[in-house]
Formats: structure tokens, C-alpha cells, sequence
């Protein structure tokens, strides 16, 4: 017996939890269920994150988490408990296969098979927002690379446990250089240990509509989290229906299993919830405790049983469909037909090869990091990038750090600007040293901050500017 926790969530979430369950408990599946509660109700008891310490209890004790889909309340201040879970217990892989089932489901693209494998703690989803000025809000995009070798090696990992051909890599390196161009070549770096398996590249923007408009040539997609999180939905869809796709959050030692579409409270308590996704989510986890043989099982009954054209009322279709079923009845057709295969959609057979992987990045020896400059951001409105320019130079004057370039949203207006270009109230001063001198004490920057808030200039942030091993640390301004 293996000890997992269960929470029904809110909307359709019970009933399709009742439904999965039942399967699994039908085909033979060894498991001691604690449940917990989340969602909705417990953010309406005041707590921001959905989850109470003592359901944290229960996911720290059994390290495995079958998840209905929640409902998260309307207005400010709610959490994503999805995001909380996963950064809390470092699930770091999402893992969401996209298969197409032509000619039961509706499609396309008859031939689709695609797992897609995001990055789940970093990237943008580090939530770190500030409003800065009057005008400019910001988000952080946090790329590490031991979070980027965690997720990418775990691609490879598994296209090679499952036999997959070509693993492919998402990003938009071109313009973010320095963050996806990391993840670019950690892609790079460790696809070269894997020769046998095929390797490609693309830009996110039209490798997603490749994605969109030829599936087929995909195989096992990598990307950052915010890429993966749109695309994968995407992909899901067009195999037919969100509703029939499993997600599973892999880390070291936890891991999440979830439905990927949300809590549909319109048809909650009606008895039409399609209960597939939570289903192959639990296919997923089954896998991941060992009981790969249970869950092919389950899962070629859930074929065999669309392929019988029993069908829930979202994938329902006259001439296809011979019956339309609810979620307790469609449970129960394929609980009638455990130990059936298919014979037109392929069967599945699955393997624990990754449940031994351990995914640790290994040491790096430490850059050589020295102080090349500062970033200064000021808010100042109603004034000229050339007036600014004047007000910063005087207010720097005699110091180590002289101002270089003012940009305002990243494009630069000083000096040699446009009047053409749009400027907000976000002004970014860059300052380095006149002999463009690196390795000098931070003090200098202290001085800097100092003589510019005398000078009534207001200081929003700094960003300063480093060189490792020679090499620097941040970008040019774009611009002319």
C-alpha cells in the first residue's frame, strides 16, 4: 500500500474525484488515502494560499498529492495555490502528454503525441511584482541555471525511458539574451550527452505555431514556465479537449497529480463532468509509485471505453458516439472494461525508470565577480531625456561613476536619442567609470546614491552591473 493524499476540491471536483477513485480502486490499485480540504472554502476562511497547516502536514507525510481542480475566489490578495504547492515543495517538472484519439475525439490532427515538459518554480511565475512610479509597473524574470539543468535533464530523461525520438526546446533568445539565451544553452550543453536522441531548437513565437498548425513533428517539447504553461494548454486543446489531459508535477522526492482544467462550478453537482483529465493524472501517478501495471491497465480501459463510443457530454458526437454517458456511468463503463485493450487506438504500456532518476545539478566552481557599474532607475516626469541627463551629470559630478546612458523602457534616449520615441516616467541611468574600470569597492555606489538623493532626484531602484570571469553580466539598451 502506498500512502497518497487526496483533496475533491470545489465544483465538479468531487464528483470526478469520486469517479477516478473508483476506478482505481476497481482495477487493483494499493493505496492508503488521507484527505485533505482546499480551495475555495478555505480561502473564504482567510487564508490567502487555499491550503491550512495541517493539509501541509499530510503532503510533507505522504509525498504524493492527487489534486481535483479548485475554485479560486474573485479580487485581490488569493494566492495561487497551484504555484504555492509547487515552489513550496519544489515540484519543479510538469509533465503533460497531448494525445490526439482520431477518430473518437474530434481533431485536426489525427496523429498528434506530444508531451510537453515545463519548468514549474521560476521564470516570471516568481511572482515578484512592484509598482516602481506613477506610470510603470514591473515582474522579474528569474532564470537559475540549476533549476534550467533540473528540468531540461529531466526531458531527456524521459524521452529516453519512454523511447521518444527528439527532444525540442522553446525560447525567445533572440530578444531575452541573457535569460532564455541560459536555458538555450543548458539545452545545448546537456543535449550533448544524450546523442541518440534527436535535438532542435525554436523560437517560441513560431515554434508555437508549428505547434498549432503541425503537432506531428514534435515529440517531446522543454520550455520555460510561462511558455510551457500557455503552449501546453494549447496543446492539449487541439488534440480535441483540455478536459481529456492528465498533468503531472514531478520534484525530488513529491510529486502532484491534477486535472488540468479548472473546477467548472456551472456544472457542478449535475452529473455531466467529463472525469478523464483527473483520471490520466492519476494514470501519471500511478506510474510514478510503481504500479505501472495498474495504470496501464486503467488507462486502456479508458481507451477501449472511448473507442466503444461511450462518451460525457463535452466529447459527445452524433455518427461517432453510440452512448452518452455521466460521470458515475462513464466511471463505471470503464471499470467493465479493465483488462480490455483497444484495437484501433494504440495501448499503452508504461515504465518506472524515472521513479529512480535523481536529479541534482552538480557543483559549479564559483565565477570571478567583479563590480563594473550601477544601474540607477529614477522616476521624473515632464522633463526631457536631455534635461535629465544634465540634473543626473551635475548631481554626479567628481565622482568614480560618471552617467554613460539614460534609456526609458529599455530603449535608449540619451544620448544620440530620438524625439520620436515615447517616453514614460521610468528612466534607467547607467553609471560605470570613466576607464571603464571594474573590481572597484561598492562604496562608490554609496556615494553615488548619496549625491543623486541630495539632488532631490528620486531613486526607485538600482541594478548594479557585474562582470563574472571577464565577461559582463547584463545587457545593452536597445535602441539606435
Amino acid at each position: 500500500m502506498t500512502k497518497i493524499t487526496i483533496a475533491r476540491g470545489d465544483g465538479i471536483g468531487p464528483e470526478i474525484m469520486d469517479a477516478t477513485l473508483k476506478i482505481l480502486h476497481a482495477a487493483g490499485a494499493e493505496l492508503d488515502i488521507e484527505e485533505i480540504e482546499i480551495g475555495e472554502k478555505v480561502y473564504l476562511r482567510g487564508n490567502s494560499a487555499g491550503i491550512e497547516p495541517k493539509a501541509w502536514d499530510s503532503l510533507r507525510r505522504t509525498k504524493v498529492f492527487l489534486k481535483a481542480p479548485i475554485t479560486t475566489p474573485q479580487g485581490g490578495g488569493f494566492k495561487s495555490l497551484n504555484v504555492t504547492t509547487r515552489k513550496v515543495l519544489g515540484l519543479y517538472a510538469n509533465v503533460r502528454p497531448c494525445v490526439s484519439y482520431h477518430p473518437f475525439v474530434k481533431t485536426k490532427h489525427p496523429v498528434m503525441d506530444v508531451v510537453i515538459i515545463r519548468e514549474n518554480e521560476e521564470d516570471l511565475y516568481g511572482g515578484i511584482e512592484h509598482r516602481q512610479s506613477e506610470e510603470v509597473y514591473q515582474c522579474l524574470k528569474l532564470i537559475s541555471r540549476p533549476g534550467t539543468e533540473k528540468i531540461v535533464r529531466y526531458a531527456f530523461e524521459y524521452a529516453k525511458a519512454y523511447g521518444r525520438k527528439k527532444v525540442t526546446c522553446f525560447t525567445k533568445d533572440n530578444i531575452m539574451k541573457m535569460t532564455d539565451g541560459l536555458f538555450h544553452r543548458v539545452f545545448d550543453e546537456i543535449g550533448a550527452e544524450y546523442p541518440e536522441i534527436q535535438k532542435e531548437h525554436w523560437i517560441v513565437d513560431i515554434g508555437a505555431a508549428k505547434l498549432a498548425d503541425t503537432p506531428e513533428v514534435f515529440d517531446v517539447i522543454v520550455m520555460p514556465n510561462l511558455y510551457g504553461d500557455i503552449l501546453s494548454d494549447v496543446a492539449a486543446q487541439i488534440t480535441g479537449s483540455v478536459g481529456l489531459a492528465g498533468s503531472a508535477n514531478i520534484g525530488e522526492g513529491f510529486a502532484m497529480f491534477e486535472a488540468i482544467h479548472g473546477s467548472a462550478p456551472r456544472i457542478a453537482g449535475m452529473n455531466m463532468a467529463n472525469p478523464s483529465g483527473l483520471l490520466l493524472g492519476a494514470v501519471q501517478m500511478l506510474v510514478h509509485i510503481g504500479q505501472q501495471d495498474v495504470a496501464g491497465r486503467i488507462q486502456n480501459a479508458w481507451l477501449k471505453t472511448l473507442e466503444d463510443g461511450i462518451h460525457t457530454y463535452d466529447i459527445f458526437k452524433e455518427g461517432v458516439s453510440t452512448e452518452r454517458r455521466g460521470t458515475a456511468d462513464f466511471a463505471q463503463a470503464v471499470i467493465d472494461r479493465l483488462g480490455k485493450t483497444p484495437s484501433l487506438l494504440k495501448p499503452v504500456a508504461f515504465t518506472n525508470a524515472l521513479s529512480t532518476f535523481v536529479n541534482r545539478p552538480a557543483a559549479r566552481p564559483a565565477a570571478k565577480k567583479e563590480l563594473a557599474g550601477v544601474d540607477v532607475f529614477l522616476q521624473a516626469s515632464g522633463i526631457s531625456p536631455d534635461d535629465l541627463a544634465k540634473a543626473v551629470s551635475r548631481a554626479s559630478e567628481h565622482l568614480l561613476l560618471q552617467l554613460q546612458m539614460i534609456t526609458n523602457r529599455g530603449t535608449k534616449v540619451w544620448p544620440d536619442g530620438f524625439p520620436e520615441t515615447f517616453c514614460t516616467d521610468h528612466w534607467r541611468c547607467r553609471f560605470k567609470t570613466g576607464e571603464s574600470m571594474i573590481g572597484f569597492p561598492y562604496q562608490q555606489v554609496v556615494k553615488l546614491l548619496q549625491q543623486l538623493n541630495v539632488a532631490n532626484l528620486d531613486i526607485l531602484k538600482t541594478e548594479n552591473l557585474y562582470h563574472f570571469d571577464g565577461q559582463p553580466g547584463y545587457t545593452a539598451a536597445q535602441g539606435q
